[in-house]
């Protein structure tokens, strides 16, 4: 495994675990792929490169361990310090901050472009990599801007599924690449489309990659 490939599965990896409260199936699905995907020493080196990735290492090492069950994650190392899972974690925002998340959200346009505007916010900076659902978690007392916020966090996440998508179909199909379209199914189904025709190509070859028989696939090496 070339290093390049193995920072590639370990952003993958990364991606996956934060997205794990959209995924179906839950964490059970989740580490499935974690474990799979993580065999190579290499893909754990590339994780703790990564921002929040040596908390993924940690998860993984304990899957492997046996100390965390396969349905489930130690509370101390969910995603966004357990934000969307449940955890009494408060976070709010000034006046400051709030006036300017709420001025930039009236003019938010779902591109790319205005994903990065939002993202230079310093009111949005301030969370780092957490940003998407520490503010979302911050306006639980502001209903209006936070039904705005919806839609930054759909945008975001359509592209996500789009550069995922796209990746998975520029690459030889494995085994494990079957698995993952089959996770991320509902959610390249719920997306994709978002992006016209394109979108839609998109999200047929990926039903025919996951419904191809085994012998057409290649096998992992």
């Amino acid at each position: 495994m070339q290093q390049q490939t193995a920072h590639t599965i370990a952003q993958r990896l990364l991606n996956l675990y934060r997205q794990a409260h959209v995924i179906n199936g839950g964490w059970m699905a989740v580490n499935q792929v974690l474990l799979n995907e993580s065999n190579d020493p290499r893909v754990i080196e590339e994780l703790e490169k990564l921002p929040t990735g040596k908390r993924l290492a940690m998860h993984i090492s304990n899957l492997k361990s046996g100390k965390t069950p396969m349905n489930t994650i130690d509370k101390d190392l969910l995603p966004y310090g357990g934000l969307i899972m449940g955890q009494d974690t408060i976070i709010t925002l000034t006046p400051d901050e709030l006036k300017e998340l709420q001025t930039a959200l009236a003019s938010f346009e779902p591109t790319t472009e205005g994903l990065n505007k939002i993202k230079k916010l310093s009111c949005v900076k301030k969370f780092g990599n957490d940003w998407l659902y520490s503010i979302k978690s911050a306006l639980n007392d502001h209903p209006e801007i936070a039904s705005k916020w919806a839609d930054v966090v759909r945008t975001e996440r359509a592209y996500t599924m789009w550069n995922s998508a796209r990746q998975l179909i520029s690459e030889d199909l494995t085994e494990r690449d079957r698995a993952r379209i089959q996770v991320d199914m509902p959610d390249f189904e719920t997306y994709l489309p978002m992006f016209g025709e394109p979108g839609k190509e998109v999200l047929a070859k990926l039903r025919t990659f996951m419904s191809s028989v085994a012998p057409a696939v290649k096998s992992d090496k």
